[in-house]
């Protein structure tokens, strides 16, 4: 058990981070596992309602996989996938629809009330903060979509009011009367760059960058741009690594200072990395 001098060193060691980024605005993408159990969601929402608390401006970007299976489960509607990724069709789309901007938003919403916060829930749709037309990376995904414009006016509104936004990856079409599900990580790197961000942090279910994905400790805790095309040459980066690291490549090119790929499943992760000085996980500059 931490002494009384243990924790006033840990506040301590805050302490400049906590002047360095009070009043900056750090987005934090959530989902996958950091979702899946009470006691991690409880460790997010509390480092979240803590960096509001203390004068940070946070904004949340959420998915809501898991979820959306279950719901598509319930009515019994077979999930399609195309490459290991959702085909979405019309049914599908409302289902994703009524699961982020409805359920998972809502329920994130009244977690960060119950913990001390304020919160409220915005979707692309509202303001038409999010644009979109189809995906057009030569798969046909159906209504999957990439984000072609950012209003972020929703959100600096929920801001300037005191309030943390909750934002569902949901767009507007280009076309009238058409909706898009948008991938959260790219969501969240061009809200991030939308935002003027101090920090991107993903949330994922791995460690960060390795050299050795089966091996903890080969963890590269810090890439610069430069670096990313070798590291994807030679195989370090690969798979699912590479649409993560280059969300945070596109936001650290628009213009945000630095972005971290952090593991979800570790409580108290954001904080770990916002007010530490050893940080965690993968930090893209």
């Amino acid at each position: 058990m931490l002494s009384y001098i243990d924790k006033a060193n840990i506040l301590s060691e805050a302490l400049p981070y906590i002047r360095k980024f009070h009043g900056k605005t750090v987005v934090v993408k959530y989902g996958g596992n950091a979702m899946q159990t009470p006691e991690l969601t409880q460790a997010v929402i509390s480092d979240i309602v803590l960096l509001s608390l203390v004068g940070m401006q946070v904004v949340v970007v959420h998915g809501g996989g898991p979820e959306i299976n279950e719901m598509l489960t319930k009515v019994g509607k077979e999930s399609k996938f195309v490459n290991g990724l959702r085909y979405t069709d019309e049914e599908t789309m409302d289902i994703v629809q009524m699961v982020l901007c409805g359920k998972v938003s809502k329920h994130l919403c009244q977690l960060i009330g119950d913990a001390g916060g304020k919160a409220i829930s915005l979707s692309g749709l509202d303001g038409r903060m999010f644009t979109a037309k189809k995906l057009s990376d030569g798969t046909d995904l159906g209504l999957v979509g990439e984000l072609t414009h950012i209003d972020p006016t929703p959100i600096k509104l929920a801001l300037s009011g005191g309030y943390i936004p909750i934002v569902s990856t949901v767009a507007c079409g280009e076309e009238p009367n058409t909706t898009y599900n948008i991938n959260a990580d790219t969501a969240a790197a061009s809200v991030a760059a939308a935002l003027g961000a101090e920090k991107l942090i993903l949330l994922t279910d791995i460690h960060g960058l390795m050299r050795d994905p089966k091996d903890e400790s080969t963890l590269i805790p810090v890439v610069t741009l430069s670096e990313v095309p070798g590291l994807i040459k030679s195989g370090i980066i690969s798979g699912g690594m590479i649409p993560k690291i280059d969300c945070c490549v596109e936001a650290v090119r628009k213009g945000v200072p630095r972005a971290h790929i952090i593991d979800g499943r570790i409580p108290h992760s954001i904080l770990i990395e916002t007010l530490s000085d050893k940080g965690i996980g993968t930090m893209i500059y």
